[in-house]
């Protein structure tokens, strides 16, 4: 998975189920087209299609392109490099994130345990 550090200069993921093509480019700085392209390179990028055939991402997908993102830009890897490194990494993937999560929550309970016990 991503180092967190390396996407510093993104925004946070609001707090929404469905994001459009252009939210999904603002949050990962990157043009709609080129994320059009990477769902036809990468089989784990499927956004759900609707009316007029219209892409709305969920929060996993802009997590994998963000994941994308660092893996082409910042490391240096080839799409053909990326997409293998993805493949081999997708269980280790869901596991990543459920672990932050679990430490986030974690966090924000003992910040809420200290303002208790004052």
């Amino acid at each position: 998975m991503l180092d967190p550090g390396s996407n510093n200069e993104l925004p946070p993921i609001p707090a929404k189920r469905y994001f459009t093509i252009g939210e999904v480019s603002e949050l990962c700085d990157v043009k709609p087209h080129v994320l059009r392209y990477w769902e036809t390179e990468f089989s784990n990028l499927k956004p759900v299609k609707r009316r007029g055939n219209r892409r709305y991402y969920q929060r996993h997908d802009v997590l994998t392109i963000r994941q994308i993102r660092g893996l082409l830009y910042d490391q240096g890897f080839t799409i053909t490099g990326a997409r293998q490194r993805l493949d081999g990494e997708h269980g280790k993937t869901e596991s990543t994130i459920s672990s932050q999560i679990v430490r986030q929550v974690r966090m924000e309970l003992e910040e809420v345990l200290q303002l208790l016990r004052r």
